[in-house]
């Protein structure tokens, strides 16, 4: 390591002397070698999360073809990922489990002078490789995961990696800024949404006012933004789904089925850190094995009985109800869905819940509106608030929730009742729980990574300024 940071040091300090010198001023030359290193970050984030997003497709298509082909295979397959999923992450990681967003959170919280040692344990290049694998291996098991929330989590281990690589007497950005923008870039980069990314730090991320960071994050988001258009193009996440912003009784509807989903979003957070409480009774290695393995067990049941719409991310059944008008969904998907993404986050593997989330609204949308009889040309309209809605009760960030939605479906027609929606759920889930699924995680892992011994590293700069 002391000799790849010495090479570094070396090549950027040649930079510096014969390039950027020359050609700039004092002045303009401080603010070069201070953006430098997070335009590199941002540049490597959109070509990892480019790469995590063509794993996370590739895995899910094994399992589909597994499960089509052999569906007794399931429940050796299941389980056995499972077991190797969480394996990985107890003995080489352990705050590689679970999404990633409350431990950038609890990473941004310690990024103090006192406290800064100890986010290697949250946010090191160790982490983040531990990250993809054990969410890889979860999803080819049938895991009903996302790679949203894990690759905000990659992005700030590499923003934190890089900013630590900085040459001794550059000026630097802050720790919290790098953590805080390499979040941001690291939604914008899985879920080509840059708005998304830029309104998801000021709504979820940090409390500090948006001036102080402005400039790293938004051109952090643009890089890896276009990083990621420049190999896939610009696609949206879901395409352009036919929507007619209606008015009148149907915004009672959007009312009423916003405030529906965000109790439904906030049950499964409280489900989930239940289920998370409760594993924690576990304190020998077969005892946590056999927990493991039975959730595996639980959900290729689940696989067997009702086929691929039970396991994944869900971003087929979403594209399914949007553009083929496939409104036959089965009522009991739902709580098959429900109990799958219960099942994968408690099995202690990685794996994020911003996606199954959505799917899970998309199918709640899809039954009210069959339901109470929405017309046909307004359905559409009804399962994005449900997205939106359900996404909101989970995570408690409506703003966020409605942008994402927005700008993947390009859908600006129906800002407002997008909003509305996320607007009506933060308060319905609020009434189940007044702290966000989030924060409650962000505690924990604060907790638990202050009980890991302090190791400082000589290499990490001293001086900070904003």
């Amino acid at each position: 390591m002391a000799n790849r940071f010495s090479r570094y040091a070396q090549v950027l300090a040649w930079l510096d002397q014969h390039v950027i010198k020359r050609l700039y001023t004092e002045r303009v030359r401080r603010v070069i070698l201070q953006s430098m290193p997070f335009w590199v970050a941002s540049l490597l984030t959109g070509l990892v999360a480019v790469g995590y997003e063509e794993l996370f497709v590739w895995a899910e298509q094994i399992s589909f073809s597994w499960i089509q082909a052999h569906p007794y295979v399931t429940f050796i397959t299941t389980p056995i990922a499972f077991l190797i999923a969480w394996l990985l992450v107890a003995k080489l990681a352990p705050a590689a489990r679970g999404s990633g967003i409350p431990q950038v959170m609890a990473g941004i919280e310690l990024s103090n002078p006192a406290t800064h040692g100890r986010t290697a344990y949250l946010l090191s290049l160790r982490v983040a490789a531990v990250k993809v694998l054990s969410s890889v291996v979860l999803l080819l098991g049938g895991g009903v995961i996302g790679r949203e929330g894990p690759t905000i989590q990659i992005s700030a281990a590499i923003f934190r990696a890089i900013n630590r690589l900085q040459p001794a007497g550059w000026p630097q950005l802050s720790r919290q800024i790098a953590l805080v923008t390499g979040g941001a870039a690291g939604l914008a980069a899985a879920f080509n949404t840059p708005l998304g990314g830029i309104v998801f730090v000021v709504e979820e991320l940090t409390q500090t006012h948006l001036t102080r960071f402005r400039t790293a994050v938004f051109t952090a988001v643009i890089i890896a933004g276009m990083t990621a258009q420049a190999i896939q193009g610009p696609y949206l996440y879901l395409g352009f789904p036919k929507v007619t912003a209606s008015t009148g009784w149907v915004l009672g509807v959007v009312v009423l089925v916003a405030i529906f989903c965000g109790l439904a979003g906030a049950l499964l957070a409280k489900t989930l850190l239940w289920l998370n409480a409760y594993r924690r009774r576990f304190r020998t290695l077969p005892e946590q094995a056999a927990w493991v393995a039975v959730c595996g067990l639980l959900l290729a049941g689940f696989a067997y009985l009702i086929g691929t719409d039970a396991v994944g991310t869900g971003k087929p059944i979403i594209n399914r109800l949007l553009f083929q008008n496939d409104h036959l969904t089965p009522w009991y998907l739902f709580p098959v869905r429900f109990a799958g993404m219960a099942l994968s986050y408690s099995g202690g593997a990685a794996g994020g819940i911003f996606a199954t989330s959505l799917s899970a609204g998309a199918i709640l949308g899809d039954g009210l509106s069959r339901l109470i009889h929405v017309a046909p040309g307004d359905t559409n309209l009804v399962i994005l608030v449900s997205m939106v809605s359900f996404l909101t009760g989970v995570v408690r960030s409506p703003f966020t929730a409605a942008i994402l939605v927005l700008e993947m479906t390009d859908r600006h027609s129906a800002i407002f009742q997008l909003l509305l929606g996320g607007l009506m759920a933060q308060g319905a889930a609020s009434l189940v729980d007044p702290v966000s699924f989030y924060e409650h995680l962000k505690t924990g892992f604060v907790r638990e990574t202050m009980a890991q011994p302090l190791v400082r590293d000589p290499k990490e700069p001293e001086t900070q300024t904003n």
